[in-house]
C-alpha cells in the first residue's frame, strides 16, 4: 500500500535515534527522544495562494529537519511514518 500527501503535506520516515552519544555513553531505549530528523518520501502537490498553486520546496529524496511536536505519526504495514505541513520542516540538509 502507497500514501500520497495531499495539498502543501509531506510523508517523512524518521531517521534511527543514535544508541550512543559522543562521549560514548550508552542511551537506553527509555530515555531516547524521537529525531527531529527525516528522509522525504512523497510530497504532496502544493500550496494554494489566492489562485494560484505554489509548488513545495521540499522534494522526495530530501534529509529534513522538522519541529519537535508537529505532524501525524501514522503505520503502514509495519513502517512508522510522520505526516506534517511544509511549514513544519525547518531546514533542508544539503549534500
Amino acid at each position: 500500500m502507497q500514501v500520497r500527501p495531499l495539498g502543501d503535506r509531506i510523508l517523512v520516515k524518521r531517521t534511527e535515534a543514535e544508541e550512543q552519544n559522543k562521549g560514548g555513553i550508552i542511551i537506553p531505549d527509555t530515555a531516547k527522544e524521537k529525531p527531529q530528523k527525516g528522509k522525504v518520501v512523497a510530497v504532496g502537490s502544493g500550496r494554494i495562494e489566492g489562485e494560484k498553486k505554489v509548488p513545495l520546496e521540499v522534494k522526495k529524496g530530501d534529509t529534513i529537519l522538522f519541529a519537535k511536536y508537529s505532524g501525524n505519526e501514522i503505520t503502514v504495514g509495519d513502517e512508522e511514518y510522520l505526516i506534517l505541513k511544509e511549514e513544519d520542516v525547518l531546514a533542508i540538509f544539503e549534500k
